[in-house]
């Protein structure tokens, strides 16, 4: 490689060109004021008027024969590649686009498509819609994106995806004289190395910042481009190639707000094995001394904040269990941080609602998508607490090389937009972490979605014979149901619940993802009952089936309320796409969790004022369950800016290293 591509390249993986610190005090206030009146620029309306005026180009290029059209193609890769393109380019490559899409797959982008790739173009959150195509309007700034040279990331949310999605679209790049690949979980480095050299390389978010924390191992400790162009030159076999990406240049993610925000601060960790016998002896020791402590005369519990405390009677007990014990125990620090882990993990970390036990393993469920990780575990000790906890085999931890959290991580690229449908709630925190505005595109036709009333009863038990009755009365019309759940826990309850009712239904449930795909596709079928847990088989439509309309389309159930009115609106979202009719409604009650957790006292006042009703319709209970959303939220948003704060200071204080 030439001395400016190793250049490139150092820049990308070690500088990060918008990684920059949060702003503080009146910063902080002046750049949120700005974010604000950013709402105001009418956006939509630009994109729109734009939009048009390149469907207005449809018939210059319906009319040109497929060699022309690929030469066009070709000299427009080399204008955008030059850098000498303008508005009037940039119009005259999506139209080309559009139409090569209609002819290589048989789908011609709407005008709201083409708005939606013009607001990825320019490097927004663009919220469409479920249902309305967002795969198809990527393309469309996806292949400007290759025409430039340096490379385009697109993220989705599981392998899966990434295959189908790169593999779909293939025929349209390739006509444009781009090349495509796409990276899995099984993808060999060779063949990585291999696909980031793609014009375009379809990945998940998990390998593709793997993949750069492996670049910076490899850079090691090199503090600028100067070592790097020297060990370039020096090493015997050079530096870049054995480096994986070629740079961070431009992302489009999918599904924006679940891996830009849901999980924003999830870190990802390169480790190694770290034998200690005596450690892991100690994670057994403490799962039993936490068995023989109660609250809350031995510690208490602050279920908002996740976090325990013991009491000076825990002090003396724990002190009193662990005198005889030696080794790690001596010291008070580290056997307060092995009790403490032991009870978080049996306090806050329930079975089959935040992991799996398979094959003498835990496994860790997405609590958003109610996905297994089998290949993620919970840091500092906690995961090997829980196997502590569930008596299975106990795992060293893994001492860490480099780590770095889903949020910083895509701070890094050059050029950063996204697309979701459910992206206006989650405006403020995409401006105040990516400088990221959002811009809301109509549907090409109307939404007939129509949304219930929420129904609210006092327990748990009244909730789900309500959700039992509802599903018998919707059944017996031949409607599909789709309902969701926040665990495996309850998608199991519930579906004990339709099998002493003779219900016939399908249950997903943290499974792979074709068999997740391919059980929410079927879900609009006549008569279909799918249960699955919060928001599994994203990206895959849900097509009606024959005579369903009629019905009124495909009904969802909301069985439990999530930590965000977002996420509750993306599972109403997965009914009435596209025009089609559909229905949704939440049912609910006072003692879910997110009431419990962030409305604790006011959902125990609300308990007893409505004791005995069989149904709750006071609109104080309505908003008791907005203010409880609102302070998850809040929360939320709180911690993963302390997440990025804490990652600038050790940025910092060990800016010495070179690395993190």
């Amino acid at each position: 490689m030439t001395a400016a591509v190793v250049g490139t390249t150092w820049r990308m993986l070690a500088q990060g060109i918008s990684n920059k610190p949060l702003p503080r005090g009146a910063d902080a206030l002046w750049d949120a004021g700005v974010g604000r009146l950013d709402r105001f620029v009418p956006r939509t309306k630009r994109l729109l008027a734009q939009a048009r005026r390149i469907c207005d180009l449809e018939k210059k290029f319906s009319e040109m024969t497929d060699p022309k059209l690929r030469q066009h193609a070709l000299d427009l890769r080399t204008c955008f590649r030059c850098r000498r393109d303008t508005l009037i380019e940039l119009d005259q490559a999506f139209a080309l686009i559009r139409e090569v899409a209609f002819r290589k797959i048989g789908e011609k982008p709407f005008p709201v498509q083409v708005a939606g790739g013009l607001g990825l173009h320019a490097g927004c959150v663009t919220e469409m819609a479920t249902g309305e195509g967002k795969t198809l309007t990527a393309t469309l700034p996806v292949t400007v994106a290759g025409w430039r040279g340096h490379g385009c990331h697109v993220i989705t949310v599981n392998d899966y995806l990434a295959q189908r999605d790169a593999e779909w679209m293939e025929p349209i790049y390739k006509f444009c004289g781009l090349s495509v690949a796409y990276i899995q979980q099984q993808t060999p480095p060779d063949q990585r190395k291999q696909a980031y050299q793609a014009d375009i390389t379809y990945c998940t978010n998990k390998e593709v910042a793997a993949d750069f924390l492996r670049d910076r191992l490899i850079l090691g400790g090199m503090c600028g481009l100067t070592e790097a162009l020297a060990a370039n030159m020096t090493s015997s076999r050079p530096l870049t190639d054995r480096l994986l990406q070629r740079g961070l240049h431009y992302a489009v993610v999918d599904e924006a707000d679940s891996i830009l925000v849901d999980e924003a601060v999830t870190p990802l960790i390169i480790s190694g094995e770290a034998p200690n016998p005596e450690q892991v002896e100690s994670f057994s020791q403490a799962a039993g001394i936490a068995g023989k402590l109660n609250p809350p005369e031995d510690y208490q519990i602050d279920y908002q904040y996740r976090e325990i405390t013991l009491t000076p009677r825990g002090h003396d007990r724990v002190k009193q269990l662990t005198d005889q014990l030696g080794g790690l125990w001596s010291g008070h620090r580290r056997s307060m941080e092995l009790i403490q882990q032991a009870l978080t993990a049996k306090e806050f970390y329930t079975r089959d609602k935040h992991y799996l036990i398979e094959d003498d393993k835990v496994v860790i469920i997405d609590e958003f998508t109610g996905r297994m990780m089998p290949d993620r575990s919970w840091r500092d000790g906690l995961h090997q607490a829980v196997e502590a906890k569930e008596d299975v085999t106990v795992n060293p931890p893994k001492a860490t090389f480099a780590r770095i959290s889903f949020q910083r991580f895509y701070r890094l690229y050059h050029k950063l937009c996204g697309m979701t449908g459910t992206a206006s709630e989650a405006a403020n925190e995409f401006w105040q972490i990516y400088h990221l505005p959002v811009v809301t595109i109509p549907t090409h036709r109307p939404c007939q979605r129509k949304k219930r009333d929420d129904i609210v009863l006092p327990t748990q038990q009244a909730k789900w014979n309500t959700i039992v009755e509802q599903i018998k009365r919707i059944h017996s019309t031949g409607q599909p149901i789709l309902i969701g759940t926040r665990s495996v826990h309850s998608s199991e309850h519930l579906s004990g619940l339709l099998n002493q009712g003779d219900l016939s239904h399908q249950v997903l449930n943290a499974v792979y993802h074709r068999q997740e795909a391919q059980i929410i596709a079927e879900a609009g079928q006549h008569g279909k009952i799918t249960v699955a847990t919060n928001m599994a088989g994203r990206g895959t439509d849900i097509k009606l089936g024959r005579g369903v309309a009629e019905l009124g389309g495909l009904h969802v159930i909301s069985a439990e309320p999530n930590e965000s009115a977002r996420i509750d609106r993306q599972l109403y979202g997965r009914s009435a796409r596209q025009g089609d009719p559909g229905s949704a409604q939440g049912i609910f009650s006072l003692e879910d969790e997110v009431l419990l957790r962030h409305a604790g006292k006011l959902s125990t006042y609300a308990r007893k004022r409505y004791a005995g009703h069989n149904l709750i319709t006071s609109s104080s209970v309505r908003y008791l369950l907005r203010y409880a959303q609102r302070g998850a939220e809040q929360l939320a948003l709180r911690q993963r800016k302390n997440v990025l704060k804490t990652d600038h200071w050790l940025d910092e204080q060990l800016g010495f290293a070179g690395s993190e």
